[in-house]
C-alpha cells in the first residue's frame, strides 16, 4: 500500500510537472512577437519562454522539485503529529510522577490523550507492567525483562513511521542533479553542434543549446538543494525525536524497577 501511494504521488508530480512545462512554459503566448504576432519556438519572448527552451528534461526537474517540495511536507506534517498533542518532555515527566504515584490508570488515559509515537510506546509499556507487576511467576528481572521486551517491539513499529519516505528525499537529490548534468551535456552538445555546421554559425541555435544547458543546470541544483535540506533537516529531528523516546523510556524503566524492589 505504501509503495502504491508513493507511485502514485510520483505519477502525480509528473503529470503536474509537464502539463505547466509545455501548457505554461511552452505556451504561444511566450513566442509571439508583439511586432509582427508570429510564434516563434525558437525565439522566446520572456522568461518562461526561456525556460521552456531548456528542452523536456526541464519538466523531469520541475517533477524532482515537486516531489521534494511534497515529501518535506508530508515529513513536516507526520512528524509533528508522531510528538502528540503537548511537548514530549512534560508528558514523559507527567506519566513517569502519575507511574510513581500508583496512578497506572490515569497514565495510561494520559498516553491516550497525547497520542504520538512515544505516548504508544509508553502506553504499552504500562499495561504490560500492570498485567506482570504481581505475577508470583516471574522474579523481578524477568517482570522488567517483558516489560522491556513489549517497549522493543513498540520502538520497532514506531520508528520506521518516523523515517519513511526519507531515502526518497535522498534520491531526488541524487537523480536531480544526474538529470540536470543530463541536460547539461544534451545543451552543450547542441551548442557545439550549431558552432561546428557548415557555413556561418548560428547564433540562435548556438543561445538554445546555451540555454538548454544552463536551465537544466540550474533545475537540477535547486530540486537537490531543497532535497538535501529537507533530508538533513528530517534526518536531525528524527535523531532528536529518538533520543527523547529513549530518555522517557529510561525513566519510566527506572520507577518501574523502584516500584518492583520496594515489593520484593
Amino acid at each position: 500500500m505504501k509503495n502504491l501511494t508513493n507511485l502514485l504521488i510520483i505519477t502525480l508530480c509528473l503529470i503536474v510537472a509537464y502539463v505547466f512545462f509545455y501548457m505554461v512554459l511552452g505556451a504561444d503566448a511566450n513566442f509571439t512577437d508583439p511586432k509582427t504576432g508570429v510564434v516563434d519556438f525558437h525565439n522566446p519572448q520572456n522568461a518562461m519562454g526561456m525556460v521552456f527552451t531548456g528542452g523536456p528534461l526541464v519538466g523531469l526537474l520541475i517533477a524532482c522539485v515537486l516531489l521534494a517540495i511534497t515529501y518535506a511536507v508530508e515529513r513536516w506534517l507526520s512528524i509533528s503529529k508522531a510528538k502528540g498533542k503537548a511537548s514530549m518532555d512534560v508528558f514523559a515527566k507527567e506519566v513517569v510522577k502519575l507511574v510513581e504515584g500508583n496512578k497506572l490508570g490515569d497514565a495510561v488515559k494520559a498516553c491516550e490523550n497525547q497520542r504520538g509515537s512515544l505516548a504508544n510506546v509508553l502506553r504499552e509499556a504500562i499495561l504490560r507492567f500492570q498485567h506482570v507487576e504481581n505475577d508470583s511467576s516471574m522474579n523481578v528481572e524477568q517482570r522488567l525483562g517483558e516489560v522491556q521486551r513489549i517497549i522493543d517491539e513498540n520502538m520497532n513499529l514506531e520508528t520506521p513511521l518516523l523515517e519513511k519516505n526519507l531515502v526518497i528525499l535522498s534520491t531526488v537529490a541524487s537523480i536531480s542533479t544526474m538529470i540536470g548534468l543530463l541536460g547539461t551535456t544534451v545543451g552543450m552538445i547542441r551548442a557545439f553542434a550549431a558552432l561546428g555546421a557548415g557555413g556561418t554559425v548560428s547564433a540562435q541555435q548556438l543561445s538554445i543549446g546555451i540555454s538548454e544547458a544552463l536551465y537544466n543546470t540550474a533545475g537540477g541544483l535547486l530540486a537537490a538543494i531543497i532535497s538535501i535540506v529537507a533530508y538533513n533537516m528530517f534526518t536531525t529531528m528524527v535523531d532528536n525525536f529518538t533520543y527523547q523516546m529513549d530518555e522517557a523510556i529510561l525513566s519510566l524503566n527506572e520507577t518501574f524497577s523502584i516500584r518492583l524492589g520496594s515489593k520484593a
